[in-house]
Parts: structure tokens; C-alpha cells; sequence
């Protein structure tokens, strides 16, 4: 390729990945403003305490993950067969749709129905996942699908805060401008969002496989993606405790006020961006991916235990920044698995990881908001908020068995040599 060419097409990258940063962030946006939120939302419609309500929001957030276990696989084949931009349009249309449901919903039913049909739809980060991996040498997925994180990361920092200060106009307003940031991301990318798998790269559906059940016997049939699923579904399995239970776990335990948990979430939020933006990218090239996988299950581990016996609001504060070390492990290993696909099974391998968050998210809500509040409940034998945590830690540190195996059956096996578990990957 000429070197003219090559730099037209490094500045078509460079624009690709700046609007999928941009949708991201403001996806985020809008689902980081609602959090802070959510609890008394729940509460307010179930005329409910906060430990009772955190059941309710358990439910609702597992009916949004299982429609993304049943139809993750399907959403990621079809993005293979069509293309990415119009799969990523239509996910964008349905959640302005699922944010005016919630802010206008007058019953916890509506509120079911709207997360539903957002759960069919969910395929936003997944689709900008796969047009990254379209767009990357296979020796800088890392550090773009760290990219791409680090948006959502910074998402979650703006969002809580946003949503913090709108809810002293009233408990929906939050929803209320989610609705349009989505709006306007929709509008955004029907004009600018390019296409980024060639035609000569789609593939014809197969609806054998297009299922939840498919997917996982294509998986089974490379054993080292099969091993990293397993890592990857009990790394999920634990850190799913957050988003389950966070809101509910800070202001039952230490009393925070909706302001705080918002300021909480940014902190977090800054961590993530400074993790997945900033240090993945120093050192994965150092390091190998890897072995950041396992530094990332060290502090993952550590500050699960840490918010377990969390004795009061500084201590909690003081986790945070551990925690967001946790978000080495993601696109690490989302790449490792990258390696050993073609690109026109990108979306395929995507789905599939949508499919696994979906069914990770629907059992690690239903098991950490039950294992909260019956520690919670006004009648409960032993009051414990911190018990989710204490069980995520366990499933965070069972899972680096199944990755160490991964790693093991993966040496001289994989298909790039470059990438190999420890190496040093050059920008």
C-alpha cells in the first residue's frame, strides 16, 4: 500500500475510533445519570425499604441481562452478516425508547418493560467492541478496546455526578436527559458513523449458532477460549457486585446520600478511564497482556475484601482507586481471545461475550441482591451489608484457575505469535 493510502486510511481509523470513544462516553453518560437514582425510583414505585427495593432493582437489572444472554449471540451474528453501523443505529434507537418508558413509568411493571426491550437491543458496546477490532492490528487490540473502556469509564465519572446534582429536581429527570444524550448519539451516527467490516469480510448467518446455547459449543470447540470464558464468566460473576448492589450497599451500610453515591461512582469512574486510557497502554507493551490479567485479579481480589469488612465511609473511599485497578483484566483478556478468531467472526466472538455478560449479570444480580438483603432485613440473624462483597471476592479468585490453565494449553499455540502470554507487544 502506498504511503498516501496509508495515511488516508490511518486518518479514517483515527476519526472510526474517535465517533465509537464518542458513542460510548455518551452511552454511559446516560446510564451513569440514572444510578444514583435508581434506588429510590424502585423504592418509590414498590413502596418499599432500601433493603426490600435493592430486591426489586435485582430483578429488573436480571430481566435487562437475561435479553442480553438470549440474544447476544443472534445481535452479534447479525453484525457480522450487515455490518456494524446499522446494528449499533438501531441499539441507540431502542435505548431512547427504554429511557422515556422509565421516565414516564408509573409501576415497577413499565419499569420491567422498558429494561426488556433495552436488554433485546443491548448490543452498543458490544458492536463498538467489534467495528474496534475491525478497524486494530491484532498487536493493538488491547490497548483500543482499553480505549474504548477508558470512554465508558469516563462515562461513569460525568454521569453519577450529572445525575447526583438533576435529582434534586425531581427523581426523573435523570432518565429524562439520558433520553436525549441517546437521542443525540443517534442522530450523531446516522450521519457520521462509517461502516467498518468490508463487505468482502461478512459471513451468512447461521441461526444454528446464532443462540446462547450455539455460541457456547463453537467456544467449547477452541479449549483455550473455552478456558478464558470460564475466567472471564466467574471475573463477571464477581464484579457484577457493584453494579447490583453499590447504591444500595453504601446508604444502607453507611447512611450515604444520593450525592454521595453519585461522587462514589466518580472516583470510580476516574480510575477506570485512568486504567483502561492511560496505564493499559504502558503496561501491556511491558508487560504482555497476561500478565496484566493477573495484576488485575491481584487488586480485584484485594479490594473485594477490602469494601467486605469496610468498617466505615473512609475506608470505602480509600478502596476505590484499588478497585478500579480491577479494570486491567477486560480488554487484556478480551484481546487474548481476539487472537485465536478471524475477523469475520469478530462479532461472533462478541455476541458471545455479550451473552455471557447477560447470563453473569442475571445470576450475579439475583445472588448478590438476595445474599444482601436477607443480611440486611430488619429480622435478619446477623446484619452484614458487606456480605456480597466477601462472596465476590471468593468467585474473583477462583477465577484465575481457569486462566491460568488458558494460559498454559494458549503457549506456542496461538495464532500470532506477537501476542503471546508475557510478550512485549510494540505500538
Amino acid at each position: 500500500m502506498l504511503p498516501a493510502l496509508q495515511s488516508i486510511r490511518s486518518k479514517q481509523d483515527f476519526h472510526t475510533l474517535v465517533f465509537i470513544a464518542g458513542t460510548v462516553l455518551l452511552n454511559a453518560i446516560g446510564a451513569g445519570l440514572i444510578i444514583p437514582v435508581t434506588p429510590a425510583l424502585v423504592s418509590k414505585l414498590s413502596q418499599t425499604t432500601i433493603a426490600d427495593a435493592a430486591l426489586w432493582g435485582g430483578y429488573i437489572a436480571a430481566s435487562y441481562a437475561a435479553m442480553q444472554f438470549l440474544f447476544g449471540p443472534a445481535i452479534g451474528a447479525i453484525s457480522d452478516r450487515y455490518g456494524r453501523r446499522p446494528v449499533l443505529l438501531l441499539s441507540l434507537a431502542v435505548l431512547t425508547v427504554d429511557y422515556l418508558i422509565m421516565t414516564f413509568a408509573g409501576s415497577i411493571w413499565v419499569l420491567f418493560l422498558g429494561r426488556l426491550l433495552a436488554g433485546i437491543a443491548s448490543a452498543t458496546y458490544a458492536t463498538a467492541y467489534a467495528a474496534t477490532s475491525d478497524i486494530s492490528e491484532k498487536s493493538k487490540r488491547a490497548t483500543r478496546f482499553g480505549m474504548v473502556g477508558a470512554a465508558i469509564g469516563f462515562g461513569f465519572v460525568i454521569g453519577p455526578v450529572i445525575g447526583g446534582a438533576l435529582a434534586m429536581l425531581g427523581i426523573r429527570v435523570p432518565f429524562y436527559v439520558s433520553a436525549i444524550l441517546i437521542a443525540i448519539t443517534f442522530v450523531y451516527g446516522l450521519f457520521y458513523m462509517p461502516e467498518t467490516l468490508p463487505r468482502s469480510a461478512r459471513k451468512p448467518i447461521h441461526w444454528r449458532r446464532a443462540n446462547p446455547i450455539g455460541a457456547a459449543l463453537d467456544i467449547a470447540q477452541i479449549p483455550v477460549l473455552m478456558w478464558f470464558f470460564i475466567a472471564l464468566f466467574l471475573f463477571q460473576m464477581a464484579n457484577f457486585v457493584y453494579t447490583a448492589i453499590w447504591p444500595y450497599y453504601t446508604i444502607e451500610a453507611f447512611n450515604w446520600t444520593t450525592a454521595q453515591v453519585g461522587f462514589s461512582l466518580a472516583i470510580v469512574g476516574i480510575g477506570f478511564s485512568s486504567v483502561k486510557g492511560g496505564l493499559i497502554r504502558w503496561i501491556i507493551p511491558r508487560k504482555g497482556e497476561a500478565k496484566t490479567v493477573l495484576y488485575g485479579f491481584f487488586f480485584a481480589v484485594t479490594a473485594l475484601l477490602g469494601f467486605a469488612f469496610a468498617p466505615n465511609t473512609l475506608a470505602v473511599i480509600l478502596l476505590l482507586p484499588l478497585a478500579a485497578l480491577g479494570a486491567m483484566i477486560p480488554p487484556a483478556m478480551v484481546a487474548l481471545m481476539s487472537h485465536h478468531v478471524s475477523q469475520d467472526k469478530q462479532g461472533h466472538l462478541q455476541g458471545a461475550l455479550t451473552s455471557i455478560l447477560g447470563l453473569t449479570l442475571v445470576l450475579s444480580t439475583l445472588v448478590m441482591t438476595q445474599l444482601f438483603t436477607h443480611f440486611t432485613a430488619r429480622d435478619a440473624e446477623l446484619y452484614y451489608p458487606g456480605a456480597p462483597f466477601l462472596l465476590a471476592a471468593v468467585l474473583m479468585f477462583l477465577a484465575i484457575a481457569p486462566f491460568w490453565i488458558g494460559l498454559k494449553k494458549s503457549e506456542g499455540n496461538l495464532i500470532h505469535p506477537d501476542v503471546l502470554p508475557g510478550s512485549t507487544l510494540a505500538e
